[in-house]
């Protein structure tokens, strides 16, 4: 009797087991157009979000318990402490960074944004685990100890992480991973930020770089269950609040939020390039003296240490600096002051790789840069203009677009953390001028800015990295092929020097074939222990512009569909 009752359950079971099976390859071999991606993005967004939380709450944990005040009240709290507690804070989160990168990182160096960037566009939608790891705790500790950086890059990679192990669990092809990646980043700057709306387009700005319609309702559909992990803790409200609808004579001052615009550029650019000025300059110090790489965040540590004696509002994410600039509470020289010391403390940290993000420091940068040009054109204009606050607000929706390179997106976070929709069209005005000159002097944002500087050509588009994506294993023709090249013609090509490695890719190859004018190209492989390469086959002008054209094809059908 009991073995009749345990049969049909186990049926049942196995029932359920196959048709979860049935699903995954479903998921695997057709891609996000079937239901049951919709359901695999709702659950990626359901973790990305809690990620995302539990991050911004440990910051804040920490931060209590350091400084006795989380980040909204982190500045008047820190005025109050003794002076060699707020220089040693920053010292002993900089030995516990340092210490963590270095035992955990191949290179000492903090995994952000750009690096998501980086996967979705060359990795098929995947980031490396155990450095995010160690970069997520790292960044933590900066951010809950003294550190003077953002949130976002942390949480952005963390939840790149959550869908780099759902990827890999379900082996999904290119398009399937690079779409849940973009889920998990929208659930994250979702929750990190109560922005529905901006968390699903940043993901499809900034980390897919396009808006294909296939992406956008699973995208959607992780963000909003971002948003809700966000609410289940904070409740509905802003992160910032402005003391009144802000009134805006438009056609009288337009012009100057076109100045804006442009001043708000030139800030943003200062902010990025101090930001990689103080990296090379780090490493080079640390070339020049041999300094161990686990000392380099204490020495930048104890920098912002002292900066944060007098100027405790560079602390943290600076949500309490940001709030009293939007609010008007903060003088003419003291907006244009923090400004300074706030691009000087966002270089150290980064420089010093502590670890955090860039896109709360430029809203904190710009929310000060807006209010000091507010400030001084209500002074020369008072009958004519509004209230600061709406510079300080476009201001900080200018200097963020111009970073992050995401004119669109930001302008709908800016939106969504005031809850302010009337000043939108002057947003919108100082936005577009400032991405527009900051563009122009950048690599388009300070993202693909560093990964230009690795050498990761995405700025022009996907015919600028594509080739390098694929290897020349995959396209060569080996000896044994009916139509291979003759062995005699690539063994007088090698004396020439023109060879090539089977590790090499695509890009490479391509660039030989313009120099050489040669219709194909030997390849080799040397296996360890050999003091000759192995000649393993030949790579044909023909198959490596066919295997671009076919890649550059993909590409476009799935941006297009």
């Amino acid at each position: 009797m009991q073995e009749e009752q345990i049969n049909p359950i186990r049926e049942a079971l196995v029932s359920v087991r196959a048709e979860i099976a049935r699903a995954l390859h479903v998921v695997r071999t057709r891609g996000p157009s079937q239901i049951q991606f919709w359901f695999l993005a709702l659950a990626v967004g359901v973790a990305s979000g809690a990620a995302a939380l539990f991050f911004r709450l440990g910051i804040g944990w920490v931060q209590t318990f350091f400084y006795g005040s989380d980040d909204l009240r982190l500045a008047t709290t820190a005025e109050r402490l003794p002076w060699w507690w707020v220089l040693g804070v920053p010292i002993l989160g900089g030995l516990i960074v340092g210490l963590i990168l270095h035992r955990f990182t191949p290179d000492g160096r903090v995994r952000s944004v750009a690096d998501v960037i980086e996967g979705a566009a060359l990795r098929e939608g995947r980031v490396e685990r155990r450095a995010g790891l160690a970069s997520a705790l790292a960044s933590l500790i900066t951010l809950g100890m003294g550190g003077s950086s953002g949130r976002e890059g942390p949480v952005v990679h963390l939840a790149a992480l959550i869908a780099t192990w759902v990827n890999n669990r379900i082996h999904a092809s290119g398009m399937t991973g690079r779409d849940l990646l973009g889920c998990a980043v929208a659930a994250a700057v979702s929750a990190s930020f109560n922005a529905p709306i901006a968390g699903a387009i940043f993901a499809l700005e900034v980390v897919l770089r396009h808006f294909a319609v296939h992406a956008f309702a699973p995208i959607a559909i992780a963000s909003v269950a971002g948003t809700v992990i966000n609410r289940l803790q904070f409740g509905g409200v802003t992160e910032f609040h402005l003391p009144m609808k802000s009134a805006l004579g438009f056609y009288v001052e337009l012009p100057a939020f076109l100045l804006l615009g442009l001043v708000c550029g030139l800030v943003a650019v200062v902010l990025m390039r101090a930001v990689i000025f103080a990296d090379d300059f780090g490493s080079w110090v640390q070339g020049q003296t041999g300094m161990p790489r686990y000392l380099r965040p204490v020495i930048a540590g104890a920098i912002l240490g002292a900066l944060a004696i007098p100027f405790p509002q560079i602390i943290g994410v600076g949500y309490e600096t940001t709030s009293a600039a939007l609010t008007g509470r903060i003088g003419l020289g003291m907006a244009i002051a923090l400004a300074v010391v706030k691009v000087v403390a966002v270089s150290v940290t980064m420089g010093g790789r502590m670890g955090g993000g860039m896109f709360s420091p430029s809203l904190v940068v710009g929310a000060l840069t807006g209010l000091a040009f507010g400030l001084i054109a209500t002074s020369i204009f008072p009958d004519a203009s509004g209230t600061q606050t709406v510079y300080a607000l476009a201001g900080m929706g200018a200097v963020a677009a111009a970073v992050l390179g995401a004119p669109i997106s930001t302008t709908l976070i800016v939106f969504e953390l005031t809850g302010d929709w009337q000043t939108g069209i002057a947003v919108m005005t100082a936005v577009s001028l400032s991405t527009a000159i900051a563009s122009r002097l950048v690599e388009r944002s300070f993202f693909l800015a560093l990964l230009e500087r690795r050498g990761i050509h995405l700025a022009a588009g996907p015919q600028a990295y594509l080739a390098e994506t694929i290897r020349l294993s995959s396209i060569l023709r080996p000896m044994g092929h009916p139509r291979a090249a003759d062995r005699q013609a690539c063994e007088e090509l090698m004396r020439e020097g023109t060879v090539l490695d089977e590790r090499q890719s695509l890009e490479t190859a391509l660039r030989l074939f313009e120099r050489s004018g040669a219709d194909f190209i030997p390849v080799t492989r040397r296996a360890r222990g050999q003091e000759q390469p192995e000649l393993v086959g030949a790579v044909f002008q023909t198959d490596a512009l066919r295997a671009y054209a076919r890649a550059l094809a993909e590409t476009a059908a799935e941006e297009h569909s």
